[in-house]
């Protein structure tokens, strides 16, 4: 019997069937550029749905007296595990992270309150001093020295003036804002309520997604023509297999980054250790810059401790990062979804450029569907190599 492929169709009816089905992508096309404003939560859904699948394909081959489960129910379940782990951080970790950012004001708070200008002008011998022994040219001036004609060598700095300058300031802003904390603790309130709206809107669509996922990669493939389906198949698994690995696989590195940076923190008994950990938790999920961002106040708070410390906590993170690199991304990722660090940059920063950071979360995983369709592209494009001695001249 003859395949849907194999099937004779007349040069007239295929151009008029390919004419239709061009004129239906081009209308979704046009459909996506003219609401794009509004894709972002659809997006974020559809991510949401793919990172679930396996795991919701697992759970509907699970059996409850001889009935498998609806996917419903499997997403029901995943929800459920969800909201209970959202629930255990905020026991566990909340009350940790605002205890360290309430340490950071009361230690901010006490520094600037020990300012006074013997302490100041202390602040800026040291100061000179190190400079002068790392031979930097420059001279920490303070109000006498400038009002007693006092020479310095290099570039002078009036450290205390500065300081004060700064404090003048902060309190100026302070006072002219002290009027609108109604209406930042409205705007606030508003932003909580709407963003956990959004988030259950996201899920709600991300459910739907998920339950349809067939039914919807079903409807897609029907608007290719029949000729081409096994072509369209075969890019939607190389398509799939980058993208699982890009995206199923950066999350996982993700959480085993911030679990070893906490592990680290804690272990060299570094400031902040929750507060840091869940920053680089967080940036890990841009791929290169993310990392280098969120390590550098690490290591700078690491350093302000003693340079020993600063050294170790660095030397840590380049473990972590080797990690990743050698182990984990070939063993979770795959050789099939790493994509080369050049067009890695060059996707999050052309996302930044134009959805800023949002651009860049969702770049990567764009970036990969592109590399594969590429691929694809240029492998069908290429002969091989029976075809190119076939074709010789005799």
């Amino acid at each position: 019997m003859l395949q849907p492929h194999e099937l004779e169709i007349p040069a007239e009816q295929r151009r008029k069937r390919l004419y239709i089905l061009a004129g239906l992508w081009l209308t979704v096309a046009v459909i996506l550029a003219l609401f794009h404003s509004v894709l972002l939560p659809f997006a974020s859904a559809a991510l949401i749905a793919y990172l679930v699948h396996p795991l919701v394909t697992r759970l509907t081959r699970v059996q409850v007296r001889g009935r498998y489960l609806p996917r419903w129910v499997g997403i029901l379940l995943i929800y459920a595990l969800f909201f209970l782990a959202v629930y255990l951080f905020f026991i566990a970790m909340v009350p940790q992270l605002y205890s360290e950012m309430a340490r950071i004001s009361r230690d901010g708070v006490t520094f600037l309150n020990s300012l006074t200008p013997e302490r100041v002008h202390v602040l800026a011998d040291r100061a000179e001093d190190w400079l002068r022994a790392n031979g930097i040219p420059v001279a920490i001036a303070t109000p006498e020295d400038i009002r007693n004609g006092v020479p310095t060598s290099g570039l002078s700095l009036n450290l205390e003036k500065t300081i004060q300058d700064i404090a003048a300031s902060l309190t100026s802003l302070t006072r002219d804002h002290m009027g609108d904390i109604v209406t930042v603790s409205r705007n606030i309130i508003t932003s909580v309520v709407a963003g956990v709206f959004m988030m259950f809107f996201i899920l709600m669509v991300a459910a739907f997604f998920s339950i349809d996922a067939h039914a919807i990669v079903r409807y897609f493939t029907s608007l290719v023509p029949v000729e081409y389906g096994n072509d369209a198949q075969l890019l939607l698994e190389r398509i799939d297999r980058s993208l699982s690995g890009v995206v199923r696989g950066q999350v996982t590195i993700c959480v085993v980054n911030g679990a070893l940076t906490l592990l680290g923190l804690l272990l060299f008994g570094v400031k902040f250790a929750f507060l840091l950990a869940t920053v680089a938790t967080v940036f890990s999920l841009i791929p290169i810059f993310g990392t280098i961002l969120s390590s550098v106040p690490i290591v700078l708070i690491a350093l302000a401790d003693g340079f020993q410390k600063g050294f170790a906590i660095l030397l840590w993170i380049i473990g972590i990062h080797a990690l990743e690199a050698y182990f984990l991304n070939p063993k979770i990722m795959g050789s099939a979804a790493r994509i080369h660090p050049v067009i890695v940059a060059f996707s999050l920063i052309a996302g930044e450029k134009m959805f800023g950071l949002v651009g860049a979360l969702f770049a990567v995983p764009v970036a990969s569907i592109v590399v594969a369709c590429f691929d694809y592209a240029r492998i069908k494009a290429q002969p091989s190599l029976s075809e190119v001695k076939l074709e010789q001249p005799k």
